[in-house]
């Protein structure tokens, strides 16, 4: 299983040197991938990720680079598909795109789209990306597309139409269950489920003492923590995004997440 980590990119952490920083340091301790998020419910603290993104290629050469998740309906999908193509080229084809249809409809209303459409603009954004790179001179070297919904319309979306699926929030114990069900979806749909992939992105919120059963998953000390991100091993993840949720300066961030990676063996 691979692991990838939260770029700094909101908070204390919305600076150049952080965004440097982070982006280079997880690159030379050796995680996979390094991820952004969306949002503009306070655009002040919260930088935008295709800019954070690109800005990171700059200063990395091998990390993979993921948006997990952008969220679609809020942008003019050829805009989107234009933005997303220069930002693959101009890393050399590190892309990883995660979409979604985000969970917060003062957000829609912030950026002046109806909430009420974004499962159709979801689909008219993954046609126009589909349709950009069958356009292109060499369409099989596209990036790998992730979906994020939970919902039935959701996982059957990512069955039908996406690379793979990048749950967050969803419980440890109901993940592999529900990964079950987006592999017989992709079945009934004429897809081969070994060309998915499971890329769960877990949001950490770190305690000194451990945490009482019943505790929401990736909750806890980093113990704790740990045999929840054996346990998404097992349900069949194939990566792990790791978030830390508040707001921490970087070396915090970096030596959480470097005692997490310590603390479970990716190598089984």
């Amino acid at each position: 299983m691979r692991l990838g980590v939260a770029l700094a990119q909101a908070g204390c952490l919305a600076d150049p040197a952080s965004v440097r920083s982070a982006a280079a340091g997880a690159e030379q301790v050796g995680y996979s991938s390094i991820w952004v998020v969306d949002r503009v419910s306070d655009p002040d603290s919260v930088l935008d990720p295709i800019t954070v993104l690109a800005y990171a290629a700059a200063v990395t050469d091998r990390v993979r680079l993921g948006t997990s998740v952008l969220v679609a309906p809020w942008y003019q999908p050829v805009l989107l598909a234009r933005s997303l193509a220069s930002l693959d080229l101009l890393s050399d084809g590190r892309l990883t795109i995660g979409l979604g249809l985000g969970a917060s409809p003062e957000e829609y209303k912030a950026v002046g789209v109806p909430h009420a459409e974004r499962g159709r603009r979801l689909e008219e954004a993954l046609d126009v990306l589909d349709a950009a790179w069958a356009a292109a001179p060499d369409p099989r070297d596209r990036p790998p597309v992730l979906l994020a919904g939970t919902s039935a319309d959701g996982l059957d979306r990512v069955a039908r139409r996406a690379d793979g699926w990048n749950p967050q929030g969803v419980p440890v114990d109901r993940l592999g269950a529900l990964w079950t069900t987006v592999r017989h979806l992709a079945v009934s749909h004429g897809r081969d489920p070994d060309g998915l992939e499971l890329v769960v992105r877990a949001n950490v919120t770190l305690s000194d003492e451990p945490l009482p059963p019943g505790r929401p998953s990736y909750h806890g000390t980093v113990d704790q923590v740990a045999d929840d991100l054996r346990a998404t091993r097992a349900a069949g993840a194939h990566e792990v995004i790791l978030g830390l949720d508040g707001d921490h300066c970087l070396h915090e961030v970096l030596e959480y997440f470097a005692a997490l990676a310590e603390a479970i063996d990716l190598t089984g």
